[in-house]
């Protein structure tokens, strides 16, 4: 089964969704345009229910097939928000937001979705119920997080959930996937130092809160290289390093410093957060100094369930001929949320040679849209097929 002609027919029309969404870029859960052209468009396309303001500001369509004699229910999740990011693409149909841009491709998760949507809509060629989640606040809100507090899993009996990302790189419309630990958990770390500032040319009556910092950025390397086993997958990065002075001639009273940790298992989740802990009462106390860390976990790993992945690498087979391997992704994905409470599986669609993800110069590839559409369309036909 190939992309399916119906999307080659609607692609003009996603198209316009898409770039229309690319102009009017929203973040977190400000989603408000964004979100109600999904539900305006959701209830055109005739759902049996459309929800507004799930986790917030998330959208939920529901469609029923032409019979539901297994009950079964699949969920298909896009996310809506966009980045803080002033657009440099120079594109006709370029954010008319100063400083929101959609630079990861959102926009076109969204319009495919709706795509997939208005098809079932109009087919109805399952036996049992599509949800639809068009979610907000994926780029560090947690807005998956947020609709499933809200008992959306459990509201609509979602079984199974399937997710996709665009991946610059990768050829249009080709799919990427692998089963367990495929996006890592993201955390963070706040590290406040105070010392005793003083005049520079007299380091002898001051505590260096900047020698202590230093210090303190070269010893959470060894987390990695000398904690961490070889083998398993970690990132630690001090990403900010702010004094209290900027003068040449002050050594500053304190030093704030912020950065990131990525690990692929709860064990070096766990190892990184008391290593930074230990290293900063340790290397505070050596200079005379003090320090507070606060530690933040994020998104949890993201991880896809074996049986699931094996039928959507199944599927991807059939629309685009084949389905590679992912790589291991150190980027996080709040789609794991929604992972922790129902089986499902994540998928990568090729996006081709673009600037990467988070890049001001970005631009989701329109022509991928029928091959995610008709990827979302036959997860729901061949997962429930029509009685």
């Amino acid at each position: 089964m190939p992309i399916k002609n119906r999307f080659a027919e609607l692609l003009p029309e996603i198209t316009e969704w898409r770039r229309d969404l690319h102009e009017h870029p929203e973040i977190l859960f400000e989603t408000h345009r964004t979100a109600g052209v999904v539900a305006e468009k959701l209830r055109a396309f005739g759902c049996d229910e459309v929800v507004e303001g799930i986790g917030r500001t998330g959208v939920v369509g529901v469609i029923k097939g032409k019979t539901d004699s297994a009950g079964k229910v699949i969920g298909l999740r896009a996310d809506m928000d966009a980045l803080p990011i002033l657009e440099d693409t120079g594109l006709d149909y370029a954010s008319k937001t100063p400083g929101a841009m959609h630079a990861c491709g959102h926009d076109g998760h969204t319009a495919m979705l709706l795509g997939a949507a208005k098809y079932l809509s109009e087919t109805r060629n399952f036996d049992g119920t599509v949800v639809v989640i068009f979610q907000p606040a994926e780029e560090g809100g947690g807005g998956g997080r947020e609709m499933c507090e809200d008992g959306m899993m459990d509201r609509w009996n979602i079984q199974e959930v399937y997710g996709m990302h665009n991946w610059p790189g990768r050829p249009v419309g080709s799919f990427a996937i692998r089963p367990g630990a495929f996006f890592a958990a993201t955390d963070q770390f706040d590290i406040a130092l105070e010392g005793k500032g003083g005049h520079a040319a007299k380091p002898q009556e001051t505590v260096d809160t900047t020698v202590m910092a230093a210090q303190l950025v070269l010893a959470m390397q060894t987390i990695v290289s000398r904690n961490a086993d070889p083998v398993q997958q970690i990132v630690v990065s001090v990403t900010s390093f702010t004094t209290s002075s900027t003068a040449f001639n002050v050594i500053p009273q304190k030093v704030h410093l912020k950065g990131t940790v990525r690990t692929m298992s709860p064990e070096m989740r766990d190892l990184a957060e008391k290593r930074i802990k230990e290293i900063v009462a340790g290397i505070t106390a050596t200079f005379g100094g003090t320090g507070e860390v606060t530690y933040h976990r994020g998104y949890p790993v993201m991880v896809n369930h074996e049986e699931q992945t094996e039928f959507a690498a199944e599927v991807a087979r059939a629309v685009s001929g084949g389905c590679d391997e992912a790589p291991l992704v150190m980027g996080g994905e709040d789609f794991a949320f929604m992972l922790e409470e129902r089986p499902g599986a994540y998928i990568l669609v090729g996006n081709g040679d673009t600037a990467s993800v988070h890049h001001p110069k970005y631009n989701f590839t329109d022509e991928a849209i029928p091959a995610g559409c008709s990827w979302w369309a036959e997860i729901v036909e061949r997962r429930m097929p029509a009685a």
